[in-house]
């Protein structure tokens, strides 16, 4: 299948207040945020017409601005509307929606106080980030050459453009070496996430996961803990070690991209997609479509 390059596409995008041609989207090549990182995002995902946790998305790219020391020019209700809207214009009810701000082109150089903040709202149709058959058996991750750093090193609390750069690499290598993905440890050594998703361990019928504290807290991640905890699960966040893998029976992952995934292997390390994963699985699909009613 050819792949259809992003910047060649139909549509529209809501461009720093109003719609733009898909096309004629353009920023200058000196922007400051492809020079030096300074961009933040959000991915989401509308399913059904409605766009699962909107207003915590939006909440979390303006408090991702502000730990990277900008404030976007719009409300989050603005945003929230500008979402929504651009999935209408563009005659999409199911679709990823990709919020974006980031520091302009007036000031090239590390201190840019004085740049202009832009904002930009592209959606496309995107299918399962993996294939349907792939998740019920369960993806396959080797470890990442890259650890997640320390909260005193990086704003590791922000959905940073930069912060994913060894997101990138680590995920370019596994895919060259036949894997789905990349497990990443901290700068401790404790398991951290996938390149993209949080991830979850099964061991005797507790639900154990790492402790958010250098990596973010994903909103799916907290959803699935909800549904976990309304199925009477009990959930552990805790440091974990990579020598503590073997004594896990089930693992998955959960991101907006990868929904809940299970996985059947992590380097040496395998697991079975069981009962807990699948079912989370299934119980999530339900809550994004407004099938599955939550207290």
């Amino acid at each position: 299948m050819s792949l259809v390059p992003m910047d060649d596409r139909d549509g529209w995008i809501w461009l720093d207040g109003q719609f733009t041609p898909w096309r004629e989207a353009h920023v200058h090549v000196l922007t400051h945020g492809l020079h030096y990182g300074s961009a933040v995002f959000e991915g989401e995902r509308m399913y059904g017409g409605e766009i699962f946790r909107l207003t915590e998305h939006t909440e979390r790219l303006f408090k991702s601005a502000e730990i990277l020391d900008f404030s976007i020019p719009f409300t989050v209700a603005q945003i929230d509307e500008a979402c929504k809207a651009t999935c209408a214009k563009n005659g999409l009810d199911d679709c990823y929606v990709r919020p974006i701000a980031w520091r302009g082109s007036e000031q090239m150089g590390v201190s840019a106080q004085q740049s202009k903040i832009h904002v930009a709202i592209a959606v496309w149709a995107w299918p399962s980030y993996f294939k349907p058959e792939e998740k019920a058996r369960g993806i396959r991750l080797t470890w990442g050459k890259y650890r997640r750093p320390s909260p005193e090193t990086a704003p590791t609390a922000s959905k940073a453009a930069g912060l994913y750069m060894i997101c990138t690499l680590s995920k370019h290598a596994a895919e060259r070496e036949g894997y789905a993905d990349a497990m990443m440890l901290d700068w401790r050594g404790y398991i951290a996430e996938a390149t993209g998703a949080n991830v979850f361990f099964v061991r005797d019928g507790t639900i154990h996961t790492p402790t958010p504290d250098c990596f973010l807290d994903g909103i799916t991640r907290r959803s699935v803990m909800e549904l976990a905890r309304g199925k009477g699960f009990d959930i552990v966040e805790r440091h974990i070690t990579p020598d503590e893998l073997p004594s896990f029976s089930e693992c998955f992952i959960t991101g907006t991209a990868a929904e809940v995934t299970p996985v059947a292997q992590i380097g040496e390390h395998r697991f079975t997609p069981g009962n807990i994963s699948l079912s989370l699985m299934d119980d999530f699909a339900r809550l994004v479509r407004r099938e599955l009613v939550t207290a």
